[in-house]
């Protein structure tokens, strides 16, 4: 099987780094991260803290290097899918493309370039600390779900077992917009938060004022996932309490609070943006979606001051 992850951030590394250490499964990592590329051919690409591994798969920044691959994983930031998926679509023609990325609306724009599609969702996380080398934060599992009908679950099955053996735990399910919208309304309810006040994701959960905001706005996301008939597989407020424990992501900032941090362009128009638009769809009011949306592109509109 190759298997080859559009996307070496913290969490396309995880699965890289974890599947190059299966001797069945021969993993292929494309980014445009020049000295992260480097690094992990001349190094291996390794990861530390929640597990410590050093995998080898083979990196390249030239889409037109990779081989046709049995499976793609895209875990490329929401607003890079549409170029990553252009650039590398040619070497899924006769495979399949889950995503594991955050928010709303990139299984539609990987249809738009190959046949079949995974819907995905994953909850392990980490930071990039230097090239060649991840900081692992939290552990977590991953489901994976046909997008349509031109995907067999069998497939999805084949995807998910690798994963699993490879140390990231992955369900394949018939139906994966359940844990899908689970969590996008937990990202969209803590992340820009931490991103606004500067606050770890325990930190943000300790104040009884941020954790009141928090559950204002996933209750308007419960509502939008209700509105078009689709059931939760689990009560996000639960996750949410669960990673504020000191065992879990106490510490842990958030991918849009580094991103903010950063300077770096936010996932802001696809979580909190996403939902407001599905809400108008389906005549589910989201003011406070609508409020964290317009202030977190606020704060970005101010580095261009």
């Amino acid at each position: 099987m190759r298997i080859c992850v559009v996307g070496t951030g913290a969490v396309g590394s995880l699965f890289a780094a974890n599947l190059a250490l299966l001797d069945d499964v021969e993993v292929w990592a494309y980014d445009l991260f020049r000295d992260h590329v480097d690094a992990i051919n001349r190094d291996g690409l390794r990861l530390s803290g929640a597990g410590d591994v050093v995998g080898r798969p083979r990196a390249t920044a030239d889409a037109a290097d990779l081989p046709p691959c049995d499976f793609g994983i895209v875990a490329t930031k929401a607003m890079h899918t549409e170029s990553a998926i252009a650039a590398t679509a040619h070497a899924f023609a006769d495979g399949c493309v889950a995503t594991v990325q955050n928010g709303l609306g990139n299984e539609e724009t990987l249809a738009k370039h190959v046949e079949r599609v995974i819907r995905g969702t994953t909850f392990p996380a980490g930071k990039l600390l230097e090239p060649g080398h991840v900081q692992w934060d939290v552990k977590g599992d991953t489901t994976l779900g046909p997008y349509d009908d031109a995907v067999p679950l069998s497939e999805v099955e084949r995807l998910a077992d690798a994963c699993t053996r490879a140390g990231m735990p992955t369900h394949a399910v018939a139906d994966a917009r359940g844990p899908q919208w689970r969590k996008v309304i937990f990202n969209a309810s803590t992340n820009p938060v931490g991103a606004l006040t500067g606050l770890t994701h325990g930190r943000v959960c300790e104040r009884p004022d941020l954790r009141a905001l928090v559950t204002g706005l996933v209750d308007e996301g419960k509502a939008v996932a209700a509105a078009q008939g689709i059931v939760l597989d689990a009560d996000p407020e639960q996750l949410i309490d669960h990673a504020a424990k000191p065992e879990v992501a106490y510490g842990h900032k958030a991918s849009m609070l580094q991103d903010v941090e950063a300077r770096r362009t936010t996932e802001i128009d696809f979580l909190n943006g996403g939902i407001v638009r599905f809400g108008r769809e389906h005549g589910v009011a989201t003011p406070l979606n609508e409020a964290i949306w317009a202030l977190v592109k606020g704060v970005e509109a101010s580095w261009q001051q």
